[in-house]
């Protein structure tokens, strides 16, 4: 049988240039890790091209298992007290104007790991003054403690992903809850706090069901949105249910600027920190 392929299906660059040599070898000399390449993202190419990486502490074993997530889950190694410097210096080493932190989640430690992001979010910022800064954090159970350990370092934004609709969270997040998300996020904005969040679309949600999504993120106060087609990268995640055309990504970014939203990233291969130097 003839297989056929979508004509939505995003097509991926393979890596090239100078400059993605030189994040690489950067990354590989630190001793880092990137969601880059843990999550298998489509962008690599591009963003390593041109010189910027997302980076990933707390090590790249996740505590969660969700079913569209590459980054390997198990019981994680203790933190490294030496990363908050190894990720100072990077940036530094870079010359960043702005960078993106994300962590994998980590369930095993008492505060999930928050006073840890703390000490690296003022390390990059004592090394690196005029770096300006997004930090893609896990939900962090809502827990205001812990939350006020992120906001006290002062990212300039704080995202937090949905990912999904309501309906899809339990069978797509596992032990997330798309409520805690959104008390996270509105915790965040109510202290003053830029905040952003993303979606994957094609995991199984319909178009209707990414209006009420839409809204309650507004009702948060949340107001950059970034919308992204999901990737099977890995056989054990689950498979793509659809792949959206151009046409509806942009007639859904019309929508959520016509709803409120201040910032809108709408594309295939938009990640929810794809071009974050535009949303600060």
């Amino acid at each position: 049988m003839k297989r056929t392929i979508d004509p939505n299906k995003p097509k991926i660059q393979l890596p090239f240039g100078k400059s993605y040599i030189q994040t690489k070898n950067i990354v590989r000399a630190h001793n880092l890790h990137t969601i880059c390449e843990s999550g298998n993202c489509p962008n690599l190419s591009e963003c390593w091209s041109l010189g910027t990486a997302t980076l990933m502490i707390l090590g790249n074993i996740c505590t969660r298992s969700c079913k569209f997530c590459s980054v390997p889950t198990g019981k994680p190694l203790p933190p490294d007290l030496d990363e908050p410097q190894r990720v100072a210096d990077s940036v530094k080493i870079m010359k960043l104007k702005h960078v993106v932190l994300t962590s994998v989640d980590r369930d095993d430690l008492s505060d999930a790991g928050s006073a840890f992001w703390a000490e690296v979010i003022r390390k990059v910022f004592e090394v690196n003054p005029q770096v300006t800064m997004e930090t893609l954090i896990p939900d962090f159970d809502a827990n205001p403690l812990w939350l006020d350990k992120i906001i006290e370092a002062k990212p300039h934004v704080v995202s937090h992903n949905l990912e999904t609709i309501e309906r899809l969270t339990p069978s797509i997040r596992v032990k997330a809850k798309y409520q805690t998300s959104l008390k996270t996020l509105k915790y965040l904005a109510d202290r003053g706090i830029t905040t952003k969040s993303g979606i994957m679309l094609g995991l199984g949600e319909t178009i209707e069901e990414l209006d009420p999504l839409m809204d309650d993120l507004l009702a948060v106060n949340c107001k950059i949105f970034t919308i992204g087609q999901y990737l099977q990268s890995d056989s054990k995640n689950i498979s793509v249910s659809k792949y959206y055309s151009p046409d509806e990504f942009k007639q859904l970014e019309i929508k959520a600027l016509n709803k409120g939203f201040l910032k809108v990233e709408s594309g295939a291969m938009v990640r929810s920190s794809y071009h974050a130097e535009k949303h600060v």
